[in-house]
């Protein structure tokens, strides 16, 4: 079977979807909100006010709508950013954390709860390779980060 449509995130929000979309393009290049809908007459929403706003975070397609408060995020369900080196990292953690809540191990929560992971490619290459040795220093020393340093991991890497 083919399936004709490509899977994409569809985020529930409160009241602040729109304020959410803009806020994560801003962080991503190749992103942009593609439309914004407004419930209607009948609809349990308030009339007039945003619905759904479809938009793209590097090109990946979402949806967020304002559903009310019967729905939460939690860490059940997160999103894997995989950055090509430190300055990247940096950026992507600072932009998605603002009024959020850093965790450990590259993991933090933006303002309206959703979880991200923001990897440096780096990391992931290390841990692909074959020496057990180097995981396992690379492994331990991320264990003890909050957000990625790469020169740490590195330098892990390196004994």
């Amino acid at each position: 079977m083919m399936l004709s449509r490509k899977i994409s995130p569809f985020l529930w929000f409160d009241d602040a979807a729109e304020d959410a979309a803009r806020h994560y393009v801003k962080g991503f290049p190749n992103s942009r909100i593609t439309t914004v809908e407004h419930y209607p007459e009948g609809a349990p929403g308030p009339v007039g006010s945003v619905m759904t706003v479809s938009f793209e975070l590097a090109g990946h397609a979402f949806t967020a709508m304002n559903g009310g408060p019967a729905f939460r995020p939690n860490e059940s369900v997160s999103f894997a950013v995989l950055c090509e080196d430190q300055a990247e990292v940096d950026f992507l953690w600072d932009h998605l954390s603002e009024g959020g809540a850093t965790s450990a191990c590259g993991w933090l929560k933006d303002r309206w709860g959703f979880s991200w992971q923001v990897v440096p490619r780096r990391f992931l290459e290390i841990l692909s390779g074959d020496d057990k040795g180097v995981k396992a220093r690379v492994f331990a020393a991320m264990m003890k980060m909050t957000k990625y340093d790469i020169a740490e991991i590195e330098k892990a890497a390196n004994g």
